[in-house]
């Protein structure tokens, strides 16, 4: 009795199963290896592409001072300019290098 507990039934039945079965048994054991490695690999793509991802610019709205007594109710950053919106109903386009006002546009009231 402790030499049958000593191998696995599988052991035993492995010379005993037919050819078809041994094939499908290892066509099974070789597909399941290349999907843990399709997924392993995919997994470290996504790794790799996510972490080589642009830093996102980082631009502070108290960089573009409104003029004296003027809040800022919208900011954005486009094509290298920062648009602020300003509460007295004024827009005006920043340069990011140099924080100059290159153009305002009055939304009238």
């Amino acid at each position: 009795m402790a030499d049958d507990m000593g191998q696995a039934p599988e052991e035993e039945n492995a010379a005993a199963l037919p050819r078809d079965l041994r094939f499908l048994k290892t066509l099974v054991t070789v597909l399941t290896v290349a999907m843990i490695a399709g997924v392993i690999t995919i997994t470290a793509l996504l790794v790799i592409r996510l972490n080589s991802a642009p830093q996102p610019l980082m631009i502070a709205p108290g960089d573009y001072a409104p003029p004296a007594g003027v809040g800022i109710v919208g900011f954005s950053v486009i094509d290298g300019r920062a648009v602020v919106i300003g509460d007295d109903g004024v827009i005006r386009v920043h340069d990011r290098a140099s924080g100059a006002v290159l153009q305002t546009f009055d939304l009238g009231e």
